[in-house]
């Protein structure tokens, strides 16, 4: 096993042990698309649970927030959305750096949550990501999508309509399970032959909060699949960042970060819109 290797497993070591990533278990073994049930991605089933948790632990509130504030930079300003918003930690810290914020989320049960969080300080609205947005066309100079894009088979639909609400050199902020990393973790399950790093496939775990237990469903898709999407739907990649967790994490979680003080989770992305191309 290479060093990296080691990193990588003490990593996924410290997330089952703490409950890292919404408390979820080890992933169930489960057919290369499963069969997806009217109870799955149930987030307003322990959306308190789910979102106390979000506060505090070191993927969300120490490695993938902090990254994705650092990407935005400075916001005071500027209109964003918070597409797949949850309760809104993230619409929260853009706010309180002086962005005018909106955001939307599937969840109702999350989406009142980010509404007792920030009043009417924030318009959020329950919307489907892939569906029709409620905003009109140019409306926001940025779009953040903090760990959404994967629970979505076709990425197609939902980057046009983000599109679609940026304004001409708006950008799109966007973190996604890693795929390296979701094939690292299939591998040493011994599911290799089911999740193939080259197929767009489907997968299942079970996450349990404060007693109550879902089925989370995501897609893994490759990253050359994840780039033609981007530049499919008229984006231009500026950044693709693999970062590492902020400082505090170092004295919050030692065990894990002395062992692996960088390792694979998520991939981050700064696209921009790509600007129209005129006719003759």
């Amino acid at each position: 096993m290479t060093s990296h290797e080691r990193y990588e497993q003490q990593a996924g070591h410290e997330r089952q042990a703490r409950h890292e990533y919404a408390g979820r278990t080890a992933p169930a073994s489960t057919p290369a698309v499963a069969v997806v049930s009217p109870t799955v991605n149930d987030y307003t089933g322990f959306a308190e649970a789910y979102a106390a948790d979000n506060e505090t632990n070191l993927l969300n509130a120490h490695y993938e927030r902090p990254a994705m504030l650092d990407l935005a930079g400075d916001v005071a300003g500027r209109r964003i959305l918070d597409a797949g918003c949850g309760a809104g930690p993230l619409a929260t810290a853009l706010h309180a750096r002086g962005a005018r914020v909106s955001g939307f989320d599937s969840s109702a049960g999350m989406v009142e949550l980010a509404r007792r969080r920030l009043g009417d300080d924030v318009d959020f609205r329950v919307a489907d990501l892939g569906g029709p947005l409620p905003y009109a066309d140019d409306t926001f100079d940025d779009v953040v999508a903090s760990l959404v894009l994967h629970y979505l088979k076709d990425w197609g639909p939902a980057l046009a309509e983000l599109r679609r609400v940026l304004k001409p050199g708006g950008r799109l902020i966007a973190s996604v399970e890693h795929p390296f990393a979701m094939n690292l973790m299939h591998r040493q399950a011994g599911r290799e032959a089911e999740y193939n790093y080259f197929d767009t496939t489907n997968w299942t775990d079970e996450w349990t909060m404060s007693g109550r237990s879902a089925l989370m469903s995501r897609w893994h898709r490759p990253l050359h699949a994840m780039t033609d999407a981007f530049g499919a739907a008229g984006f231009r990649i500026t950044v693709i960042s693999e970062p590492a967790p902020d400082a505090a994490a170092r004295e919050l979680f030692p065990e894990a970060l002395t062992a692996a003080p960088r390792f694979l989770c998520f991939l981050f992305f700064v696209l921009e819109t790509a600007p129209a191309v005129s006719g003759d």
